[in-house]
């Protein structure tokens, strides 16, 4: 754990307020989740909570399927990291942090899909693979996440209608469903 020398007071109401630039270090936006954990040193830590992290294992099968049925390579994230990919290394995406152009994808909340001659958008920094086709994962009316198929190709070929888009809009829509009561 890292000390950051700032000292915040809680207020009446129970409440602490994470300072401006901690925030903005780690992505921290109004309205996200976050968890609490305790332990036996007095410690208090806050993590980001990732909904989409807790179906990891079931998003992994999932792509592993998309992958070897219809040899996409696919990509699942929550709004911070990637969390599942199949037919990509995950050693390239493991655990690495969302480009800004990703996560704006992700915030406009609707269907991505590379257009010729655009340019190519890298879901994380580092990664030599770029965006064909993204869908938001919305659940309740929130994004908590993105499925996206992801190519070597700068220059590729999409079309909206193909069944990559729409297995990629499936995959969205069904993990977000997961999360619906």
């Amino acid at each position: 754990m890292k000390a950051t020398g700032i000292v915040r007071r809680i207020d009446d109401l129970g409440r602490v307020v994470i300072p401006k630039e901690i925030r903005r270090t780690m992505r921290i936006r109004e309205g996200d989740p976050l968890e609490i954990f305790t332990d036996r040193d007095g410690e208090v830590i806050f993590k980001k909570y990732s909904p989409i992290g807790e179906l990891a294992s079931f998003a992994n099968q999932y792509v592993d399927t998309l992958h070897k049925i219809c040899s996409m390579s696919v990509v699942v994230s929550d709004r911070d990291t990637i969390i599942a990919c199949a037919g990509v290394s995950r050693k390239e995406y493991a655990d690495k942090k969302l480009t800004d152009d990703f996560e704006n994808i992700i915030e406009n909340r609707s269907m991505y899909i590379h257009k010729r001659g655009a340019t190519p958008i890298s879901i994380c920094e580092g990664a030599s693979t770029f965006v064909k086709y993204a869908m938001p994962i919305i659940a309740e009316g929130d994004i908590i996440g993105c499925v996206a198929c992801v190519s070597n190709d700068e220059a590729q070929d999409t079309d909206p209608h193909s069944t990559e888009a729409k297995l990629i809009q499936t995959a969205s829509s069904f993990l977000g469903r997961q999360f619906e009561g």
